[in-house]
């Protein structure tokens, strides 16, 4: 969700490509238009485009109805938009977090409960939209570290790195620098300490950074695949200072009325999806080099299609 929403510009020029395609599939995959047809929107992340195969998968198992995938949208606003005017059924991923103060414009908002509802009901009241149960992940920012190095410092939470602050060298989103709200100048009012150097960055460099001891922590996200890959230790986010990332299906509520036999199957996956395993998903796509329908596919098959599910 927040991955790469540098590029919302890209995003911007992709979108002019692709919405007027209306459901233009990917190779191998049952495309085409129409009322049976349900069009599924998702970004340029790698779990974005996973869930969207995932839930084209559940439609086609527990339906009769088509499904297409308008791929690789370049930011949550033009995702929104998609379902907006009409252009797309279906958000393979939103997140309350990002929905609250991107789309909704609301007053930036740390408690779960409260951003849930606000996003929820605005969704529902305004756009007429179902904002669905999340699927068991969060994917937002996370500070880590190699190991070894929370071993030797004896490193559980966020808070735990301030005697070493000083002098420790960070990398970070170049969004995060002076993102408001949640970003470092806010960050070093609520825990307290700043670190002695900091070096902005491109998302993807981070990790290698990392992994070759060219810093001794990073603020990288949680549900990347490559905190599994190269066995990278989150710290605890104690004072809760990053606001509620977790990620849900949005689907219109008029493809909903259309076709009432989506709404238990898209159930079907809430809570099933936790932080490592969105990890390991992620993994195996970007590290592996599997692609995205067959990482979904393989999933879906493993736990039956989640038969025993809502």
């Amino acid at each position: 969700m927040r991955k790469r929403i540098y590029q919302w510009l890209t995003g911007l020029l992709v979108v002019i490509l692709l919405l007027p395609l209306g459901g233009c599939a990917l190779p191998g995959l049952s495309g085409g238009s129409g009322k049976d047809t349900v069009r599924i929107a998702a970004q340029n992340t790698t779990e974005q485009q996973i869930m969207a195969y995932m839930i084209q998968g559940m439609i086609q198992h527990y339906t009769k109805l088509n499904t297409s995938i308008i791929n690789n949208l370049g930011s949550g606003n033009v995702s929104f938009n998609a379902l907006k005017n009409g252009d797309a059924d279906i958000s393979s991923i939103r997140f309350y977090g990002t929905d609250l103060t991107t789309v909704l414009n609301r007053k930036f908002e740390r408690d779960p409960s409260k951003v849930k509802d606000i996003v929820t009901n605005d969704f529902q009241n305004k756009y007429h939209m179902t904002y669905f149960d999340t699927y068991g992940f969060a994917d937002t920012y996370a500070w880590m570290v190699k190991p070894a190095y929370a071993k030797k410092h004896h490193l559980k939470t966020v808070s735990d790195l301030q005697k070493l602050a000083p002098k420790m060298t960070v990398g970070i989103d170049q969004i995060w620098q002076n993102r408001p709200g949640d970003g470092y100048p806010a960050f070093q009012k609520t825990y307290g300490y700043s670190f002695g150097t900091v070096k902005p960055m491109q998302l993807g460099l981070l990790y290698d950074a990392l992994a070759a001891n060219k810093m001794d922590a990073i603020l990288g996200y949680s549900t990347d695949g490559r905190v599994s890959s190269y066995h990278l230790k989150l710290l605890k986010d104690d004072k809760n200072f990053f606001p509620p990332y977790d990620g849900s299906p949005v689907a219109t509520d008029k493809v909903l009325k259309q076709h009432p036999e989506l709404k238990p199957v898209i159930n079907r996956l809430v809570g099933k999806i936790d932080l490592k395993t969105m990890q390991r998903l992620n993994y195996q796509v970007d590290d592996q080099l599997e692609e995205p329908q067959t990482v979904a596919k393989d999933f879906l098959q493993q736990h039956h299609y989640f038969e025993g599910g809502h």
